[in-house]
This record gives structure tokens, C-alpha cells and sequence, in this order.
């Protein structure tokens, strides 16, 4: 008796010219929400470009597992949240710029650069996982749905993940507050 033969894969009929142009086209369009998603994950500059590297040599990898090229945001983000995570956890803790965004604006008031100098201290505490969804939600602004969706992980974990995270983030505020703002 001989094997069996396998199924043809639904993108067999594509050429492989088909196949890299509908991935250039879909990761060209991505690869700079992409980037900013990474950089606020890793806080380091040369981390997210090597995570976003990463992630697009894995989906060109694993590009005849995506399903529905309409769904390539959702499968595209959920690799890069992966890289970043394995990135994340195989990296020592060291002091960089927190998160990567434009500083305060030169016209912008004193108290209002302290906190978004507090807030990038309280987000920059918060383990890989737990900065990634409120990343995800007030960042990307994305629904709990979506957010398990680019993650792998179950609803009921994204928004127990936020709890929690929105939690030490109030508490990391609080105790700024009470010390008269010095930790912000």
C-alpha cells in the first residue's frame, strides 16, 4: 500500500511570484503599525525592528497557514506580539527610553510632561504580557476580542490581564501622588 497523498494546499495554484507579491502587498501595508506596536512592547528601538524582522520571516514561513488573507492584520499582529514576547523574556532588564514616543511637545506644560514621563514608568514596570493588552486597548485601541485574537489567548485571560495591569498602573499612580509626584 502507498501513502497518501496529501492535500493540495489552497495556494498549490499560485505561482510562487503570486504567493510573494500578495505578501509584500499585505506585509508593506502593516510592517509600520507593525513597528510602533513592537516598539512600545520592547521600549528599545533596535529590538522591535529585529522583532518586526522576526515576525515577517515567520509569517513568509508560515504564510500558507493564514486562512483568509482578510484576517492578515489580526494573524500578522499575533506573531509580532509573539516575537516580542520571546524577545521580551530572553532579554535582561536595562534602562532605555520607555517608550518610544515623541517626547513632550516643545510648547507642552511642565506637569503635563512629568506625567507622561510617570506613565511611561508605570507601563515599563508592567511584565511583557500585561503590556502587551493595554497596549493593545488604549494603544491600538483594539476590543478584548480582537486583542485575543492577535494574542492567542482566551477573552476571559485578556481581560483578566487588563484588570490587573490597569490595577498596578492606578497603584504605581497612586503611590506617585502621595510622594508628591517625585516617582512621576
Amino acid at each position: 500500500m502507498g501513502e497518501v497523498p496529501r492535500a493540495r494546499h489552497r495556494y498549490a495554484a499560485q505561482s510562487e511570484a503570486e504567493r510573494e507579491a500578495a505578501f509584500q502587498r499585505l506585509t508593506q501595508a502593516r510592517l509600520e503599525r507593525a513597528y510602533r506596536l513592537a516598539s512600545i512592547l520592547l521600549r528599545d528601538q533596535s529590538e522591535a525592528e529585529d522583532a518586526v524582522h522576526d515576525a515577517a520571516v515567520r509569517a513568509w514561513q508560515r504564510w500558507d497557514d493564514l486562512r483568509d488573507q482578510a484576517a492578515f492584520d489580526a494573524w500578522f499582529d499575533r506573531i509580532v506580539v509573539s516575537c516580542c514576547r520571546d524577545r521580551a523574556r530572553r532579554r535582561l532588564p536595562r534602562s532605555i527610553d520607555l517608550l518610544d514616543v515623541d517626547p513632550a511637545a516643545p510648547d507642552e506644560p511642565g506637569h503635563l510632561a512629568a506625567e507622561r514621563d510617570g506613565l511611561r514608568r508605570a507601563l515599563a514596570a508592567l511584565g511583557p504580557d500585561h503590556r502587551a493588552v493595554v497596549v493593545l486597548r488604549y494603544v491600538e485601541d483594539l476590543s478584548v476580542p480582537a486583542i485575543a485574537t492577535r494574542t492567542g489567548q482566551r477573552e476571559g485571560t485578556v481581560k483578566s490581564r487588563l484588570h490587573y495591569a490597569l490595577r498596578q498602573l492606578r497603584a504605581a499612580w497612586d503611590a506617585a501622588e502621595r510622594t508628591g509626584g517625585s516617582e512621576r
